[in-house]
């Protein structure tokens, strides 16, 4: 399980202009939530939260949040930014409780090299990065892995397939496809030239028996 620590102060105001203001001041507003606590204003240093966000993956790392002599365990639910600048706006945390099970999207690691990549030149594609799955926050892991090794041309591997620790239950779509072995392009773009030439030639054919049957009429 990651985890990392950040601290946080309580604030008073809200709304919009409390939030300009804290912004302005180099820190970003944040709210804390969760079973059995009212939900919580806070102030956290603007610095402090983007050189966090640079070396985690917030959505799977529990955070524990420093706040006032005391800490939380907490997962990161959202983060807002300005849709054009990209700065943070807002961060949602959420308490964690110890054997009540949340929701969290891990990272997928794909393992090895296909045999379809290696023995004919196929090409790996990886359609799903992120698994959506339900666990205990104390068994939160880091990421799943999944073995292509064994993958020829034309095999997949879907949701379903993937083997999971002990209490990571799957939240979501077990036929959803995470990876797909293809053939090489280059075999691709052959066939479909091929197929384009035949589609070609067919109307010279046509056009030679066509000819033909009117130079016998005319020699009759």
């Amino acid at each position: 399980m990651a985890s990392a620590q950040l601290s946080a102060t309580p604030r008073d105001g809200t709304g919009k202009g409390s939030a300009r203001t804290l912004r302005a001041q180099g820190r970003i507003p944040a709210i804390i939530y969760g079973h059995g606590r009212d939900p919580q204003a806070l102030a956290i240093d603007t610095r402090e939260l983007e050189k966090l966000l640079s070396r985690i993956s917030a959505e799977s790392t529990v955070i524990e949040l420093s706040l006032g002599g005391k800490s939380a365990k907490t997962l990161i639910r959202e983060i807002q930014r300005h849709p054009f600048k990209r700065q943070i706006l807002h961060v949602d945390f959420q308490e964690l409780v110890a054997g009540e099970k949340v929701t969290v999207r891990l990272p997928i690691v794909l393992n090895g090299i296909p045999d379809g990549v290696r023995q004919d030149g196929g090409i790996l594609d990886q359609t799903m990065r992120e698994l959506e799955v339900e666990v205990d926050p104390a068994n939160i892991p880091n990421h799943v892995e999944v073995d292509v090794t064994s993958l020829k041309i034309g095999d997949s591997v879907h949701v379903r397939d993937i083997a999971l620790p002990e209490g990571v239950e799957i939240f979501g779509d077990g036929d959803a496809s995470v990876c797909v072995v293809s053939a090489p392009r280059a075999v691709v773009e052959t066939v479909a030239v091929v197929e384009e030439e035949a589609v070609a030639a067919e109307p010279e054919v046509i056009g030679k028996a066509k000819k033909e049957e009117e130079e016998e009429e005319a020699e009759k």
